[in-house]
């Protein structure tokens, strides 16, 4: 007889406060706690809570405002009693903050010590970037050529790759542009800098070869100008020109004269990339993009603060952290503004702010568009309480920079790059700004990865991790569960990067290849 699988003991009712001057709380039980139950502060719930949904503390009377993280995140359609479940039906939703009248790089917080003596195994470039893996990618200049690559590809892998046991991976860079783009029309630009900047990505090692058809409008010579690339500059460029196969030339007889020809230029690029080695570097040279997806209430309470504690760590130690997500800030720009390290960092990030609430008016929405069922159903009532618990992954370091949507990013430091919220258009362009190495955080949970950089997911619960076991890298859940500390977290987290980007380990996704398409954000036309 098959003994029964032994059940972790039921943990007493646990109710998580972010801050003293709150008026809710989130249940923190798997499955949530049932009408009745008393909690440690010996409040009784007068009706069943979801886990990660909100409990009132005290009662709120209609037009009060519910606080978390000592924000109002909404305003009581009508009196909630004390013990309630507190959920988006019953909350008006404030208003956007304004851009102006913002404080100004006023938080002058005090200088950490650098955290020195901290190295991974990278991929030195010719241009002084840093890889953390040694990828071929194959660039594509219009969606027509990605079945033709794909399949060039796949035979790149199976035939050509094992003889060139150094290099990790062949990717192709496959998108949706194409010629229907008004290519001249304002804001054009950022769908081209974009795909320009991700050829370029550090774990691409300076190898840069196209696949085009011919009679696209994004010519290869208009997507890499000459000067695009870094190590052409030190050659001329009839020593070194683009790279490109264009499947109209006439030399191409039938579908596999031009998958012989990927194939063909392609092992150049291998044999080279082969070649390299991996050397020890400084962890300043890592370029870590933080992004969080399939929120829930505990995004806020366990793998973003956790992040954010990693994020200041990797800061001390000369590293570049971006972070992104423009309608999941916005509601705390005067956060944001008010760390700004100069009082141009902060007019930027308001640029970059109201660029896009104008993008949004024309499509006559607003911010309110970002939350998704699934948020809805992990206890996040609105936009503004999932901002609140999404702008802790960038930790408390000065805002250095702003980083526009499609740019490289210039400098090192804590970086605000400006993307969409839609977890692969962000992706997409925090590769763009040079990122060679991503964090996802996610509550309800999904399988997102990327083949051109690794990617460690973070749990925010210890149910989705137990479930996802296969997944999830890190259990950030363990915080809500009392098993572990923020802080104690964020090191793990630390030094969890510095194994993976030295290929010591591989993420979850790596090891299943699951890798999400690259979606470029283009604000332009389609005639």
């Amino acid at each position: 007889m098959t003994a029964p699988t032994p059940q972790p003991p039921a943990r007493p009712p646990l109710h998580i406060q972010m801050h003293a001057a709150d008026n809710v709380a989130i249940v923190a039980n798997d499955g949530g706690l049932p009408a009745g139950t008393v909690l440690s502060s010996g409040l009784v719930l007068r009706e069943h809570v979801p886990q990660a949904h909100k409990v009132a503390l005290e009662d709120i009377p209609e037009g009060g405002a519910v606080r978390r993280y000592d924000v109002p995140i909404g305003y009581a359609i009508k009196a909630i009693a004390a013990g309630s479940w507190v959920h988006e039906k019953l909350l008006h939703m404030p208003d956007a903050r304004s851009l102006e009248g913002l404080p100004i790089a006023t938080v002058k917080q005090p200088t950490l010590p650098p955290l020195e003596g901290y190295t991974f195994e990278g991929y030195r470039n010719a241009d002084g970037s840093v890889g953390t893996r040694n990828i071929l990618a194959i660039t594509e200049t219009v969606q027509c050529v990605a079945g033709v690559t794909e399949f060039a590809v796949q035979r790149i892998k199976a035939e050509l790759l094992p003889k060139y046991p150094h290099v990790d991976d062949v990717v192709a860079l496959a998108h949706t542009y194409g010629c229907g783009v008004a290519i001249d029309a304002p804001d054009a630009v950022i769908p081209i800098r974009t795909l320009r900047n991700i050829s370029l990505n550090p774990n691409f090692g300076g190898e840069v070869m196209v696949v085009s058809l011919g009679c696209e409008k994004l010519q290869p010579e208009r997507l890499l100008p000459p000067g695009a690339i870094p190590l052409l500059d030190e050659r001329t460029l009839e020593e070194a020109p683009l790279d490109v196969v264009c499947l109209q030339d006439e030399a191409h007889v039938g579908f596999m004269s031009m998958v012989e020809s990927v194939m063909r230029q392609a092992e150049a690029h291998l044999e080279r990339l082969n070649r390299r080695r991996r050397e020890t570097v400084p962890a300043s040279e890592l370029v870590v993009g933080v992004q969080c997806g399939g929120s829930d209430a505990f995004s806020g309470v366990t793998a973003n603060p956790a992040v954010g504690f990693c994020t200041d760590l990797l800061v001390r130690a000369g590293a570049t952290v971006m972070f992104s997500e423009v309608t999941e800030v916005r509601d705390g720009i005067d956060q944001l503004t008010a760390r700004a390290a100069t009082p141009e960092v902060a007019e930027a990030m308001i640029r970059e702010m109201a660029w896009y609430d104008a993008y949004l008016s024309q499509g006559r929405v607003d911010r309110s568009a970002n939350t998704t069922p699934g948020n809805k159903k992990g206890g996040l009532s609105n936009i503004v309480e999932k901002a609140m618990g999404s702008i802790v992954k960038s930790g408390s370091a000065p805002i250095a920079g702003v980083v526009p949507p499609g740019e490289k990013a210039q400098r090192k430091g804590l970086l605000y790059a400006a993307t969409p919220a839609s977890d692969f258009i962000c992706g997409t362009l925090q590769l763009a700004a040079g990122m060679n190495l991503h964090v996802f955080t996610t509550g309800r949970g999904t399988p997102y990865g990327l083949a051109e950089v690794p990617v460690i997911k973070v749990a925010t619960r210890s149910d989705l991790a137990r479930r996802w076991h296969d997944l999830m890298d890190v259990n950030a859940g363990r915080i809500a569960d009392g098993d572990a500390t923020i802080e104690e977290l964020g090191w793990e987290m630390f030094r969890l990067m510095l194994d993976v980007a030295s290929g010591r380990k591989k993420t979850w996704a790596e090891h299943w290849k699951l890798a999400n398409a690259l979606v470029l954000f283009n604000p332009a036309p389609v005639t």
